[in-house]
């Protein structure tokens, strides 16, 4: 689109350049380049609308001509006639083109009211009126807010523009719009008892951090997931399946971190049973309250697992008095709540718990029809390298198969590939099954239900139709105050909050930071995020921070390259994490006014990445030379490329020739592996540090 000056806005209207700069100016624009000055093209449509109105129509024709009769006989005036008849005649060849559109639209007389519905477009509410968009356009100008014709205004705007013409407005209710919307085949479908059979159980374990919960599964699937995760903690939510005395069990494990409350909270909505899990030793803490509650408030069975009793200072009493405590009375104690003894470590009692995940289930009688229209409910979701969007999703009834219409939150698609815990391919997925769906159109919010429909082009009409109600519901609550109520709000002292834009790698961690900021006490300042979204930190983030005064928080994601250098010229701060506690810590520290983090960093080595090593399985490893200090697995790790910032993790693991190794120094070679990270390149540079935990004083 080529740019629009000055000089081509006096060409169109017939009039100097001056005059244009004159009432561009008086709206609020800048043109210090004089008749060069270069209109923004996000404004272009609206200064063209409002020049429209100025020069074409019939009262500020008239004034023109007056002004340029009037000026024409002075000494100096400039010498406009010729200039302005072209302009007059092409004006008034402008209006007769346009007379049919203004015969037919006849002004609602003054007294009148109209009635419109939410979200208020100012094309249909000149409609309305009975009057040219550019009137209404012009018409906010004057309140202060800029509005393309498509664009929607708040209701308060719309009355204000009423009220100019002496209308009233009534705002009615928004149209039905499922009218056409395919219904859900598994709301028309009534099982028969004889198609219902049984189905495994759902269970979700909960329970305090660094209680054992994943331990106790990996016990279970004879599996380590734990080492995997930074800092022991697991960061999403998982399924698995596993087979005990003939039944399977679907296992659905929930994050122990007091930040992952929404995400343990559905993890309980979609469970059957909940193993919450208490350590020996610690008995009892505010996170196992909290899960108990989520789990008592999805009113589901709870068994105890009363883990760690291998360790010397085991007490499991302790655990009974701390469930009498909390309104859950062990068997043990004459209560119905059933408590089992265990050790992730040892594997003892592994059976026992399982034999009572299965006897609570029998009494359950869980049944289903898998022969009906598949049914869900969205665990987790993310993009994948190689797959595109992808959603761990748990088959609630009926069976998934691949080629299936489906329908996640706002987005549609056609199964492509359908993968179970063990990330084999399957073809299909029948009740209380865990399965990775592949096919989706984009990443669904974690806890969506899982719909399906005949053909994808009913699928994709119901997401076009939620996106187009969730976009007009977001355009009408964005229009809520004008332009110059926006900017009052902004200089106000009181304004006192830290924005954030989150990025994370999959939805559900961006969700629990999000609800765990909101959760931080602060009595002078408050936390708000602007956006919490899915990807890598990019351009268009560093804009909104700039533009809302926030700062950008990574997790476990990384920054493209060049935004770097356009956070530091728009002033913005980014910030890298891998562990969710340390971004808590740091935001804790900015929100009390200490805006440096309670830790201090010490560089302990320098490596530079020679050659990038393609593997037939597993990630990338990049070969590199330690060039200062020593590099040690889980110490810190920083990837520069060309001096700019791309990653801020860990290394994962180090190997010297064909051994692994813990640390390699200064002078060798070494193949490095970075957790979550494979998009280096040759001659990038890694920073290795270590954290040294001393508290800052204030």
């Amino acid at each position: 689109m080529a740019k629009l000056t000055v000089k081509d806005l006096s060409k169109k209207y017939g009039v100097s350049s001056q005059e244009i700069i004159r009432e561009l100016s008086g709206q609020g624009l800048d043109l210090d380049k004089g008749d060069k000055s270069v209109i923004p093209e996000d404004m272009a449509e609206l200064v063209d609308a409002f020049l429209d109105d100025v020069y074409n129509s019939e009262d500020n024709h008239m004034v023109n001509n007056k002004r340029n009769s009037s000026g024409n006989g002075k000494k100096g005036a400039p010498k406009r006639g010729s200039e302005n008849q072209k302009g007059a005649d092409r004006n008034n060849n402008f209006r007769k083109s346009g007379s049919k559109n203004s015969d037919s639209a006849k002004s609602v007389a003054a007294g009148s009211e109209i009635t419109l519905q939410t979200p208020i477009v100012v094309k249909n509410l000149a409609e309305a009126l009975g009057r040219k968009p550019n009137e209404v356009i012009t018409d906010l100008i004057k309140l202060g807010e800029l509005a393309g014709i498509n664009q929607a205004i708040s209701e308060e705007l719309a009355r204000k523009v009423c009220e100019k013409y002496e209308i009233t407005l009534v705002i009615g209710a928004a149209e039905s719009k499922n009218t056409s919307r395919p219904v859900k085949v598994e709301e028309e479908e009534v099982d028969d008892p004889a198609s219902l059979v049984e189905r495994p159980p759902v269970v979700t374990f909960m329970g305090h951090v660094d209680h054992g919960k994943t331990s106790l599964q990996d016990a279970i699937r004879h599996t380590n997931v734990t080492a995997k995760e930074a800092g022991a903690i697991t960061q999403h939510i998982g399924a698995s399946t596993v087979v005990f005395n003939g039944k399977g069990i679907t296992f659905i494990d929930t994050p122990g971190h007091a930040a992952f409350s929404n995400m343990r909270a559905r993890g309980a909505n979609a469970t059957d049973i909940v193993v919450l899990v208490v350590s020996a030793a610690e008995g009892f803490k505010p996170q196992t309250v909290e899960a108990m509650n989520h789990a008592l408030a999805a009113k589901v069975p709870i068994i105890v697992a009363i883990n760690k009793i291998d360790l010397p200072d085991a007490d499991p009493d302790k655990v009974l008095l701390h469930m009498q405590q909390n309104g859950l009375t062990s068997e043990d104690w004459g209560g119905s709540i059933g408590t089992v003894r265990v050790s992730a470590k040892t594997g003892a009692g592994l059976p026992d718990l399982l034999e009572r995940i299965l006897m609570e289930a029998e009494m359950l009688e869980l049944k289903a029809n898998p022969k009906r229209k598949p049914s869900g409910i969205v665990l987790e979701a993310q993009l994948e390298q190689g797959l595109g969007p992808t959603a761990s999703t748990l088959v609630q009834n009926g069976t998934l198969k691949v080629g299936d219409a489906i329908l996640c939150g706002e987005h549609h698609g056609k199964v492509r590939m359908l993968f179970n815990d063990k990330g084999e391919r399957v073809k299909s997925a029948g009740p209380s099954t865990p399965v990775k769906i592949v096919g989706i159109t984009g990443v669904p919010e974690a806890g969506d239900q899982l719909e399906f429909f005949k053909s994808e082009k009913e699928a994709r009409a119901a997401a076009e139709e939620r996106v187009a109600e969730k976009r007009g519901k977001m355009l009408a609550a964005s229009s809520i105050t004008s332009a110059e109520d926006i900017f009052s709000k902004l200089n106000k002292e009181e304004q006192n909050s830290l924005n954030i834009i989150i990025k994370s790698d999959v939805k559900g961690s961006g969700e629990a930071i999000a609800g765990s900021l909101e959760q931080l006490p602060s009595e002078k300042i408050r936390t708000e995020v602007v956006y919490n979204g899915v990807g890598p930190i990019s351009e268009s983030d560093i804009d909104l921070a700039a533009a809302t005064g926030s700062i950008v928080v990574g997790f476990h994601v990384r920054v493209n390259p060049g935004v770097n250098d356009l956070a530091k010229k728009r002033g913005v701060e980014i910030r890298l994490y891998s562990i969710i506690y340390e971004l808590l810590e740091d935001i804790t520290d900015a929100l009390a006014g200490k805006l440096e983090p309670e830790k201090r960093e010490k560089v302990i080595g320098t490596a530079r990445i020679l050659q990038i090593f393609e593997l037939s399985k597993g990630p990338r490893i990049c070969g590199c030379r330690v060039d200062t200090g020593v590099v040690k697995v889980g110490a810190k790790a920083r990837v520069h490329r060309n001096k700019e910032l791309i990653y801020n993790g860990e290394v994962a693991s180090l190997r010297h020739f064909k051994d692994d190794v813990r640390e390699v120094k200064a002078g060798l070679e070494c193949g490095i592996r970075l957790d979550n990270f494979v998009d280096f390149d040759e001659g990038d540079e890694i920073e290795i540090y270590e954290i040294e935990l001393k508290k800052a004083t204030l």
